[in-house]
């Protein structure tokens, strides 16, 4: 008899990790898949309570995410935000007609008593998601960008003030009270899990809120499952977002090795892009063993191919 597929867990931020969730989306049997999502970048904006990360993953993995963003629904209108200026409403965070559905019912379902993880769940279902998407936790963990100027909400660092500051460090408020969101820890004890794997997020802002849930990182190293982490850096500079800008301003190289640093002894595995190769024996210095390969993922083909190469990687560190 054939033995089961291994399972997967997945730790994703925003854009570029949803890339190679959907990679793992079809590579991996649609049970054998979890993802876990930062929740640190929520907020509560316009009576709403605000989930970008979760989103982002739900949008791309429905096949419904615009294309040209890489954030917010395709097809998207913005009547909303046009009528929301003329009454002198704020407008610095865009809220698209198609999104704003999303933001409304969740909204609601949370004022009646619902769970993150439920509602979460419940627009999984609907959208015909194949794999489980998990909020970090339902308790809120909110980003708080430290600047010489005082401190910002992450959206406010992240959109309105289009990560201009400087940035001196980073706090979680709330983390301390929180716990990891019903199913997390059964899918990391889980017997059949085979590989844990960090998308490439900014390890900051989207990551170590995650790590930052009391317990979860723990769990985390002590699954027998190797943890393989795909570094978001390639070439010395972020594809998306402030990752590298981030890492100049709190003093470190900003590279796939000072990445790879920054997990520590949580990593069995990192994958780093080919234009990066020269970094490998520093990475292996740590005692991690190393991938070197394409993880630039421009089409479809690219994430799933990714996917699989990082799938077959992590078995090899299993063996």
């Amino acid at each position: 008899m054939t033995a089961p597929a291994p399972r997967v867990v997945a730790l994703s931020g925003g854009v570029g990790g949803a890339k190679l969730a959907l990679g793992l989306a079809n590579c991996v049997a649609p049970d054998d898949l979890t993802i876990i999502a930062n929740t640190g970048d929520d907020f509560d904006h316009l009576g709403l309570t605000i989930c970008p990360d979760i989103d982002t993953l739900t949008y791309t993995l429905a096949g419904i995410s615009n294309p040209e963003t890489g954030w917010g629904r395709a097809g998207e209108t913005w009547q909303f935000m046009e009528s929301l200026a003329a009454l002198g409403g704020e407008t610095w965070f865009q809220l698209g007609d198609r999104d704003l559905a999303t933001h409304i019912e969740r909204s609601r379902r949370l004022a009646d008593g619902e769970s993150l993880t439920a509602i979460t769940e419940e627009f999984r279902q609907r959208l015909g998601i194949s794999p489980r998407i998990l909020p970090m936790s339902d308790t809120a963990v909110r980003t708080i960008v430290e600047t010489p100027d005082g401190p910002l909400p992450f959206q406010h660092y992240f959109v309105r003030e289009q990560c201009t500051p400087v940035v001196t460090g980073f706090r979680f408020a709330g983390a301390a009270d929180s716990c990891p969101a019903p199913g997390i820890a059964d899918a990391l004890a889980d017997e059949r899990l085979g590989a844990i794997v960090i998308c490439p997020s900014n390890p900051f802002i989207s990551i170590d809120p995650i790590f930052a849930v009391p317990g979860l990182r723990n769990m985390l190293a002590a699954s027998q499952a190797p943890v393989v982490a795909v570094s978001p850096i390639v070439g010395g500079k972020a594809l998306k977002g402030p990752t590298a800008k981030m890492m100049t301003e709190l003093g470190l190289d900003s590279d796939a090795v000072a990445v790879a640093r920054h997990y520590g002894d949580l990593l069995d595995g990192f994958v780093l892009d080919g234009s990066d190769a020269d970094s490998e024996n520093a990475v292996r210095a740590l005692g991690v063993d190393v991938l070197v390969t394409d993880t630039v993922m421009q089409t479809l083909a690219d994430k799933e191919r990714l996917a699989r190469e990082v799938l077959a990687f992590a078995a090899t560190l299993q063996g």
